[in-house]
């Protein structure tokens, strides 16, 4: 039988809260197929659900810890990690059409030997991708306002799309927050081996680096210390790391929240003294030529350094565990953004200026790297200081990058789960710590396992184009509730109208064309996998599925 998908007019008059049908399945019979794939979950149903006493999280965040948590995942996670592959790109022995960014291709025809790097121009890769961030933040923070659930845009979209699109969109979130605490997993690793290096302690490099390098590794001097390819090891810090994080968010997210904002205030200092620290040694000449390759090169940098904003999404899964949603996620959402944006563009401007673009190709720790550099030449004693200092600094903000990332992947998990789109045992709380114990173990190994193994710049481009097509979901929800649910209540409203969400649509379609065509086949090939798992598990199990 059809249900109406309008709220009464009772509720649109006084501006109450529309007593929806549980399930809205929009002039379709409920038991047929297509009316399963884009049968929407009601927002109040959402909402009815996360507030059952056996699935229940505990609330504990307010707007500081929400915006050290959004802060603590974009800056860790770019500015000491891939702000370097962003920078330089990556350099292939030949030609590839795999290799090639899909929008180069599309323009030219023609195969490159590798990504293209943004250069000194990285800083204009920054400002196209604030502006992005800043349309995405506007729309998540609408969305967060009205849906206060975990599960972020996989929420988003069962309420606004149906539940192939929601399952599309959390398969994707797994992608994109696995690969995305990969890649700074591998760049800790990099800064524990900066470190050991500072007190004279080097260990077999077997053990501290990846065991798959694409474009080989290199000492300071540019001597080959591993040919291109695969090689007998494990990176143990990158493992290590994201398995204690693990126990810890196990514990509890208050604890987690506690220990996130001293990390994130250590690593904001440290930012700030690398950028006045190396103003000084700063050679106007490495900024010429300013764009080496390009507007290419520009769209490649902000491609790859987009993921790190992720930061906006991981604010929106706790949402389910803060005080006040409602008014909380939206100061949250944009105080991340505003306060990353600048301190981004400084740490780019800076390292561009006192190192080649060039040396930094394949670097996961290219910041305390160009200080290590700096002290090795004229005047540049005193830098050693200070280069531990940032060292100290970027090793915090990693483990509050990773930290933050694993709270998100769990709950994103721990959504799925309690709408039977997963094993019901992903839904599974703690009894002690009231947290969901078995996604967040789940979640360790799976991202854990393979940050031994991956390098830095074939694990971010990966959760990049998750990234970006996770916000564009997130910008076409917001349209489809703009014109669903008008009259529900918003705690924050993105302004201009349909505006914003429309340029944000675009911008991250551009963004993702600048990836590389491999790239774009593994997303697909993801993609099918999930459908597959979807169609033969998932769509049996759901709560639609019973429905009768």
């Amino acid at each position: 039988m059809a249900e109406s998908c309008f709220p009464n007019l009772s509720c649109i008059l006084f501006k109450k809260r529309p007593q929806r049908p549980d399930f809205l399945v929009c002039g379709m019979r409920r038991t047929a197929l297509p009316s399963q794939l884009f049968a929407r979950k009601s927002i109040d149903k959402l909402i009815r659900d996360s507030e059952a006493p056996e699935h229940a999280l505990k609330k504990s965040l307010g707007p500081w810890s929400l915006t050290a948590l959004g802060i603590g995942a974009v800056i860790g996670s770019g500015i000491f990690t891939v702000i370097g592959t962003a920078m330089a790109g990556q350099t292939f022995p030949k030609a590839d059409f795999n290799d090639t960014p899909l929008i180069h291709y599309l323009i030219h025809h023609t195969a490159m030997a590798g990504r293209p790097g943004a250069g000194p121009a990285l800083a204009l890769s920054l400002v196209l991708v604030a502006m992005v961030c800043a349309f995405t933040g506007l729309c998540y923070a609408e969305l967060a306002s009205m849906i206060p659930i975990a599960g972020s845009a996989y929420t988003y979209t069962y309420a606004t799309m149906g539940e192939l699109i929601a399952w599309i969109i959390g398969w994707d979130l797994i992608l994109e927050y696995a690969f995305s605490n990969m890649s700074v997993s591998v760049g800790f690793a990099a800064h524990i081996v900066d470190l050991l290096d500072w007190f004279g302690i080097h260990p077999a490099l077997m053990w501290i680096s990846p065991a798959y390098l694409p474009t080989g590794l290199q000492d300071l001097a540019g001597n080959d210390l591993y040919k291109a390819g695969w090689h007998f090891g494990f990176n143990i810090p990158a493992f290590l790391v994201v398995m204690i994080l693990t126990v810890i968010l196990v514990r509890g997210i208050r604890e987690s929240a506690r220990a996130n904002n001293i990390m994130v205030l250590v690593k904001i200092a440290a930012i700030l003294v690398f950028v006045f620290a190396g103003a000084s040694f700063i050679k106007p000449h490495y900024w010429h030529p300013f764009m080496p390759n390009g507007w290419t090169g520009v769209l490649t940098g902000g491609s790859i350094i987009f993921f790190t904003y992720i930061g906006f999404d991981s604010v929106s899964t706790a949402a389910e565990e803060c005080h006040n949603p409602q008014r909380d996620m939206p100061i949250g959402i944009l105080a991340t953004l505003l306060a990353c944006t600048v301190l981004y563009g400084a740490v780019a401007i800076v390292l561009s200026g006192i190192v080649p673009w060039q040396s930094v190709m394949g670097d996961a720790a290219p910041v305390v790297n160009a200080l290590k550099r700096l002290s090795l030449g004229p005047g540049g004693a005193g830098l050693q200081w200070v280069r531990l200092f940032v060292l100290v600094g970027a090793l915090l903000g990693m483990i509050s990058s990773i930290l933050v990332f694993q709270l998100g992947q769990a709950r994103v998990w721990f959504a799925m789960s309690r709408d039977g789109l997963l094993p019901s045992v992903f839904s599974r709380i703690h009894a002690q710590f009231r947290t969901p114990a078995v996604s967040t173990w789940v979640a360790g190994f799976v991202v854990g396992i393979p940050a031994g193994l991956l390098d830095i710049g074939t694990v971010s481009n990966l959760s990049n184009i998750g990234t970006l097509f996770a916000f564009v979901l997130v910008s076409i929800g917001v349209l489809i509730l703009r014109y669903r649910e008008p009259f529900r209540y918003r705690g924050f409203r993105t302004p201009l109208g349909p505006l914003f969400p429309v340029l944000s649509i675009i911008f991250c379609v551009i963004l993702m064309m600048g990836l590389e065509i491999i790239t774009w086949v593994r997303f697909f090939a993801w993609l099918v996998i999930g459908l597959i798992i979807y169609f033969l598990y998932s769509r049996h199990r759901s709560e639609f599925a019973s429905t009768k």
